[in-house]
């Protein structure tokens, strides 16, 4: 039995071809995750494994069930959903969606920079819901547009700030590297701009399986455990604006 009395089968993961992906809902009012319970579970390939209506509720039931994505509302008494965000990513225990009424800045941010894989709004249509769990699920971001434009607005705000103090170029040794090759830089410039991986192995003419020992390494370089948090980054440190593709 999870958090809220339900039975719910083992996560397990999507390792196996044709394996429904798993998700763990969070939200502390039982109306929504009803709602949402319905929706993905009208969707063949995604499979509720698990409820839970507070962050400690979160953190517990995604050690135990593993879920492919756990869909995290921010707003809950207790443990908030940035805070149990935190706690399952550190943990391995899932990749997370957030879905919540606030676009506000700080919620948006801190939840990315929590480790959150994709914030989308609850007015996010059923069909484009089950598209970022996928995607999330895949390794990929899911962000709402409205996310999306305050994410790019804060990054040309930090460059315009950059350049206002007469900032370093980037990769100078006045700031951190990183350890990043010039080849990894261009993976994580590619990151920055939102690429899949299909995308970024275009780009630069590397194979699939090169592009993903290249994104698993510059995440473990920066310390990140989700492509827009290494984005973030990319920016605040000013690792990879004005890099040309190669």
């Amino acid at each position: 039995m999870d958090r809220d009395g339900r039975a719910a089968a083992s996560g397990g993961g999507c390792s196996v071809t044709g394996d429904p992906i798993t998700v763990l809902l969070v939200d502390d009012h039982a109306a929504i995750r009803a709602g949402l319970r319905f929706i993905l579970e009208a969707t063949p390939d995604l499979r509720v494994v698990g409820e839970a209506s507070d962050g400690a509720g979160a953190i517990t039931n995604a050690a135990a069930l593993r879920p492919d994505v756990v869909l995290m509302d921010l707003r809950m008494p207790g443990i908030d959903g940035i805070e149990a965000t935190r706690r399952i990513v550190s943990a391995g225990a899932g990749r997370v969606l957030v879905l919540t009424t606030f676009d506000v800045d700080d919620y948006v941010f801190e939840a990315l920079r929590a480790g959150a894989a994709g914030v989308l709004l609850k007015t996010v249509e059923p069909a484009a819901l089950g598209g970022a769990g996928r995607r999330v699920a895949a390794g990929d971001a899911a962000l709402a547009p409205e996310v999306t434009r305050k994410v790019l607005d804060a990054f040309v705000s930090l460059d315009a700030d950059r350049d206002d103090r007469g900032a370093s170029t980037p990769g100078s040794s006045d700031g951190p590297g990183y350890g990043l090759t010039d080849r990894e830089l261009d993976v994580l410039g590619l990151i920055a701009e939102g690429c899949s991986n299909r995308t970024i192995a275009a780009e630069l003419h590397i194979s699939g399986g090169t592009t993903k020992t290249h994104v698993s390494r510059v995440l473990a370089k920066l310390g990140c455990t989700t492509r827009t948090q290494a984005a973030i980054l990319a920016r605040e440190e000013q690792l990879v604006p004005g890099r040309g593709r190669r």
